[in-house]
């Protein structure tokens, strides 16, 4: 093993789960999920497999943006438990094997906040300038603005002061100044303080909107790359494993900045140009649209990763998408404008856009962990949860998680008209998608994601491998290999609902090893192994919506089949 290749770079090939700690599980029965609940949900977590679970925001806060309206970077929501309640979660965690990482915003705070507070209150206070202000009257700014319909600019006129503060989100959110080194010592104490007690690194929202300059002097101190990277810097000499999982929604060639010299700013960003291209493949029944984008990704340092997802707690955004191919998917996948979200995306998860078909969901989800990076989940997925139109935006898939199908889907003991959010209703309820059933019913959805977390993690070429999208003629065929030190993987997918013959060959002049006479593809999901010609050639055929995992092997390979 290269001694650069090591569980020390455990996000590699981790397995990780977002979840909002207040639609988890509620404990004390007041209607909204806490730390006392996820704390006996963390075996459930343990048993499917998972490494590292991601907290969605959980600080003390208004709550007009689902938390990430921030009035005490240190402090814990009173709904949601004590400081206490956090520790003996993480605790919790530590103690099965798994990590934890947590969301942190740097590009605002909520306009309750008592930096915020203090700012306004005149010209010359010392808070003033942990804020991004202006005299003048601002021009229009519409195009600029995050959420359309919501917002119309992305300054707002404080009356007490009679200046304008930047607001790139919600007029709500002040954005904060980071040129300010106030603001970066604040931010990296508290980023200590949680680090300190047992967190292994945050999930960063919105990370170009706070490097961002605009109404910033134009001090080269506050160089916003070397910001992050000094950030990361610091969260390493505290704790060395610990990562910044980075927010960037940017075609690739201006993402690899985000990474920055050597992999020292973001060590993982998300990959959603694979994402909304897999989506486009998925609607058209093709999957040229996602090899096209796979094979245009360009390589990253070692120490970095990509994670790979297929929902996450925002609307699915659309928007790298061309006004065509959007509407494709729109037609596909949510042709109701209500199922829509800011012209960009949907606000649907998979099973119910895939209109519940079994075959079709575990394709994608066998997708998902074949794709080079890190897997990431969204709560509720590996169940196979809906979504429930009838709650505003983005909280149409931030629904209670259904534990059961009795009161409330055993999430809460509270009058249903308290909880937190609203239950998904109909065939993606909780009377037909629950965990407690899932987990009882072998061939569940839950039982297929736990096995593909299983062979993940069995299968460090997925993580760590050079990925190759191995040529062949059916168009709705996906198929690529997956190659690290002395071990290649085979992996093919169909897209469409027809049956597919794949003609395909493993590329000998790209670095693959050289193959033993006797070589097969060693099927890692089920029992037909494909036949493997010394010229890496083979032959074989997909089902309808069909998946196979092969590995090359040939036999005295002592590794586990």
């Amino acid at each position: 093993m290269r001694i650069s290749q090591t569980s020390d770079l455990w996000w590699k090939n981790a397995i990780v789960y977002c979840l909002d700690p207040e639609t988890f599980s509620d404990h004390d029965g007041d209607g909204c999920g806490d730390f006392g609940g996820l704390i006996q949900r963390v075996d459930y977590l343990a048993a499917l497999g998972v490494t590292c679970v991601w907290l969605m925001p959980f600080y003390p806060s208004p709550d007009r943006d689902d938390g990430y309206d921030i009035t005490d970077f240190y402090g814990v929501d009173p709904k949601l438990g004590t400081l206490g309640d956090v520790v003996e979660f993480i605790r919790s965690v530590k103690d099965r094997g798994m990590r934890v990482i947590a969301d942190f915003v740097i590009n605002h705070t909520s306009d309750q906040h008592p930096w915020f507070q203090e700012a306004r209150k005149s010209l010359d206070n010392p808070y003033r300038d942990y804020y991004v202000w202006r005299k003048d009257t601002p021009p229009d700014t519409s195009k600029q603005v995050v959420f359309p319909g919501e917002q119309d600019s992305i300054w707002t006129k404080d009356e007490a002061s009679g200046e304008w503060y930047l607001h790139r989100f919600a007029k709500h959110q002040p954005d904060l100044n980071i040129a300010n080194p106030k603001v970066r010592d604040e931010i990296a104490k508290a980023m200590g303080v949680w680090l300190q007690l047992g967190l292994d690194g945050f999930r960063l929202d919105a990370v170009p909107f706070f490097l961002e300059t605009e109404g910033q002097p134009n001090d080269g101190d506050a160089e916003p790359h070397e910001y992050l990277s000094a950030l990361r810097r610091f969260i390493n000499r505290r704790e060395g494993g610990a990562i910044f999982l980075g927010e960037v929604n940017l075609p690739y060639k201006e993402q690899l900045k985000y990474f920055g010299v050597d992999g020292g700013e973001l060590t993982m960003m998300f990959d959603f140009m694979a994402m909304q291209s897999m989506y486009l493949a998925l609607a058209r029944q093709d999957a040229r649209p996602l090899a096209k984008v796979l094979s245009g990704r360009p390589p990253i340092h070692t120490d970095n990763q990509w994670a790979m997802f297929v929902r996450n707690h925002d609307e699915l955004t659309l928007d790298k998408l061309s006004d065509d191919e959007r509407a494709e998917v729109f037609a596909a996948f949510g042709a109701d404008k209500d199922m829509q979200l800011y012209g960009r995306g949907l606000r649907r998860r998979l099973p119910s856009m895939l209109d519940g078909d079994p075959d079709r969901v575990r394709m994608v989800y066998s997708l998902l962990f074949s794709l080079p990076g890190t897997p990431t989940l969204f709560y509720g997925e590996e169940i196979g949860m809906g979504e429930n139109l009838e709650q505003p935006g983005r909280s149409a898939v931030r629904t209670p998680m259904q534990w059961t199908d009795g009161r409330n889907a055993g999430f809460s003991d509270a009058p249903a008209d308290r909880l937190i959010a609203r239950l998904v209703e109909g065939e993606f309820g909780p009377d037909n998608v629950n965990a407690a059933k899932a987990m009882r019913d072998p061939n569940s959805l839950w039982h297929f994601m736990a096995r593909l977390i299983q062979r993940y993690r069995a299968c460090p070429e997925l993580g760590w491998g050079r990925f190759e999208v191995l040529k062949q003629r059916a168009t709705s065929v996906l198929l690529h290999s997956c190659n690290w030190q002395d071990s290649v993987m085979v992996l093919a997918h169909n897209f469409s609902p027809e049956e597919a013959t794949v003609e395909g060959g493993l590329n000998l002049d790209s670095g693959h090893p050289k193959l033993p006479k006797d070589a097969v593809l060693l099927d890692l999901l089920g029992n037909r192994n494909v036949e493997l010609s010394e010229d890496g050639s083979f032959s074989l055929d997909l089902e309808p919506y069909g998946y196979r995992w092969f590995r090359v092997w040939q036999p005295g390979d002592n590794r586990l089949r």
